[in-house]
């Protein structure tokens, strides 16, 4: 399922756009995460391929939730080509969706809406509805996420709220779908309604340990906090995503929670401390090899001291 955080794209002033942009991308690098789900269980038949796949499945959506997604890439190729070979439907659907969404967060729209709209038919053809509610709320945000998007937020927040209907097995699937619900809400201005979408979801992840996730609900919930002006409850919602993201060594995601936290402080003319969050981000992204991340940190520094 991939979540996860890249976040030099997500929204009013300049800081506001730039911490809106930040949260869209946070949401593409984690849907990667949110793409997976368990594994058939043992009904007397064969899975070794089918488990090896369920291994790549994994290992690929972790990595795409980490903004590995080339990585990401390599692993999700495996399982689909695995899925394909066992004939899987399930499996077909579940790796389409995954490698879709790491299509997606390469810059690669066109390629990423062919893959789930082909998922979307092996659901149909399965005769699975929740999977093919599942393709469907994919292919929403993935519309929602591009250029235009925001004209298309009430009716991809309808069309996600008709297929969380659908989705009643996999509670994953059914918290990324609030997760899109959210997102929906604040395009269309509605910051009380996002958050409250965004903890239904928070509180799906918070229950089954998903501290990733639960730290991406964070981190978006303290961008809805900061567009609708409540800096305090922005600072402290990203508290709670640095929090997380200490407890699973998520350092990519604690880099962009520092930038967000830099970015909050900016927006409220504390830009000392606005500084300071900046600094830390850069000497994370730096230490994990992302230089190019870290000199972008480093500009927000300067932009903030003018």
């Amino acid at each position: 399922m991939s979540n996860s955080k890249s976040k030099e794209q997500v929204a009013g002033s300049k800081v506001k756009i730039s911490f809106s942009c930040f949260a869209i991308c946070y949401l593409l690098f984690a849907i990667c995460f949110c793409s997976c789900s368990s594994s058939p269980g043992n009904s007397g038949g064969i899975f070794e391929m089918r488990n090896a796949a369920e291994l790549q499945l994994e290992l690929g959506n972790r990595q795409a939730d980490r903004g590995g997604f080339d990585t990401a890439l390599v692993f999700i190729s495996e399982a689909m080509r695995l899925a394909v070979i066992t004939d899987d439907p399930g499996l077909l659907v579940r790796s389409g969706i995954s490698l879709g969404n790491v299509q997606f967060s390469l810059g690669n729209a066109e390629a990423a809406f062919a893959i789930w709209n082909r998922a979307l038919e092996e659901a149909a053809l399965a005769g699975n509805r929740e999977l093919a509610a599942v393709c469907r709320v994919h292919i929403a945000r993935g519309k929602l996420l591009s250029p235009g998007g925001r004209d298309a937020a009430q009716s991809v927040r309808d069309s996600v709220t008709r297929d969380l209907a659908q989705i009643k097995s996999d509670k994953q699937y059914a918290a990324f779908a609030w997760t899109v619900i959210g997102l929906a809400e604040k395009e269309l201005g509605r910051y009380a309604a996002a958050e409250e979408a965004v903890k239904r979801a928070l509180a799906i992840h918070e229950k089954a340990r998903s501290l990733e996730l639960a730290a991406y609900d964070w981190f978006m919930i303290a961008s809805f906090r900061s567009l609708s002006g409540n800096s305090l409850g922005a600072l402290k919602a990203l508290e709670s995503a640095i929090e997380f993201d200490r407890r699973t060594e998520n350092s990519w995601g604690l880099a962009n929670d520092w930038q967000a936290v830099g970015d909050v402080q900016k927006k409220a003319g504390k830009h000392d401390a606005a500084r300071a969050a900046y600094g830390r981000a850069a000497d994370i992204f730096r230490a994990i090899g992302n230089s190019e991340a870290a000199e972008k940190a480093l500009a927000r520094t300067a932009s903030s001291e003018q």
